[in-house]
């Protein structure tokens, strides 16, 4: 019997041809197999950095549409086709906090069911960060969020400066904290004259980690705040007092807890030596400005000659910009994460860094699979 004749793999279908189009729908699906980029915010002031973004990464922003209906609901609509493909929403939070979230929530979920491939939030400030701590009978408002937004069809975020990292643990999905103190570390070396002779300050106890973590970068003094007047804590809100204590009423011999003391704060004093320095405040939320003006004026009692703020997000809420210029503060110094620009034009104090870079380049290596230790040398857990 005779053999037969095994052809190579490739003549065996040589003689198979694809059907008319075929070949253009595969280059088409290909081109397509990218990542977009969109902004989720309804207002144009809200967008600018979303606009840098695009910009740096040589993309466009896509085509989509966000607005408020009469009656005040959210409707967000798609403009152009998103299946299969890697979807970053930049979604900025100005000072209407929940509109801005529900157009994120609205947004991800029309991504979703248009079949996207992967749906990651750009959220520079991430909102409800505070609420991140159980207070009385509230609730970890941070912890709903995050879940309503794993609901909504995120699949990852990518965030800067978080109120407290362990928010990072609400989350079902991977999320990439970004930290400005390298853009902060670099506009006190470039843009503070003889900055050689300033002190790093931390305006309560609590933030003094993050200070120490910049005066040690930088080859500086520390000092802290320490007092009454800078609580920024409501220590009586976390449910230690509660429930009440009731009259007659009949407590167990057994039961009996030792008397508990009473905490006080001892009177305003500040560790360390500023006299004769440039004082630089530093922390990552400036949002009601009270308790920084009043550390302003502590600094200059003790000597300082001036004064430099220094956050991560500035939402300046409220009469911010006014009390900033009526107070001892030389500058105010936030990141862009946050849209600021009315809050400039009321007060000249107030100047933005650009961080723009490090967000477009976290998506650019998100999307190619790179490895996201570069954007986080020399950065260290108390930042």
């Amino acid at each position: 019997m005779p053999r037969k004749l095994l052809l190579p793999y490739k003549s065996v279908f040589s003689h198979f041809r694809a059907p008319r189009g075929l070949h253009d729908s595969l280059a088409m699906n290909a081109a397509r197999s990218g990542y977009r980029v969109f902004s989720a915010n309804s207002t144009a002031a809200s967008t600018e950095l979303a606009k840098k973004i695009t910009e740096r990464l040589g993309a466009e922003l896509g085509k989509s549409v966000v607005y408020q209906e009469t009656n005040g609901e959210t409707r967000v609509e798609i403009k152009e086709s998103v299946r299969g493909q890697d979807i970053f929403i930049i979604q900025t939070i100005p000072r209407d906090v929940n509109t801005a979230v529900m157009e994120l929530l609205i947004m991800a979920y029309a991504l979703k069911t248009s079949c996207a491939r992967n749906i990651i939030g750009v959220i520079p400030y991430f909102p409800y960060s505070k609420q991140s701590k159980m207070r009385k009978r509230g609730s970890i408002v941070c912890k709903l969020l995050a879940s309503m937004l794993a609901k909504a069809g995120l699949t990852h975020i990518i965030t800067m400066d978080l109120h407290q990292k362990e928010i990072q643990g609400f989350f079902s999905f991977p999320v990439d904290n970004l930290r400005a103190s390298p853009f902060l570390l670099q506009y006190i070396q470039e843009e503070i004259p003889d900055y050689r002779n300033a002190v790093i300050v931390a305006k309560s106890p609590g933030a003094a980690k993050r200070a120490q973590s910049y005066a040690e970068r930088l080859r500086l003094g520390l000092a802290v705040i320490h007092g009454e007047a800078q609580c920024t804590e409501q220590d009586m809100d976390d449910g230690r007092h509660s429930p009440p204590m009731l009259k007659n009423a009949t407590v167990h011999p057994g039961l009996e807890l030792p008397l508990m003391m009473a905490k006080e704060k001892p009177p305003i004093t500040v560790v360390g030596d500023v006299g004769g320095r440039i004082a630089i405040i530093v922390d990552d939320i400036i949002d009601d400005v009270e308790s920084f003006v009043a550390a302003a004026e502590i600094l200059k009692e003790r000597g300082a000659y001036k004064i430099y703020v220094m956050a991560t997000h500035g939402l300046l809420s409220a009469d911010a910009p006014r009390l900033i210029e009526e107070s001892s503060i030389d500058e105010v110094v936030v990141t862009n994460t946050v849209p600021h620009e009315v809050q400039k034009l009321q007060c000249p104090k107030i100047k933005t860094v650009d961080i723009s870079l490090i967000l477009s380049e976290a998506i650019r290596r998100i999307h190619n699979g790179e490895s996201m230790a570069y954007l986080f040398r020399n950065i260290t857990v108390d930042d």
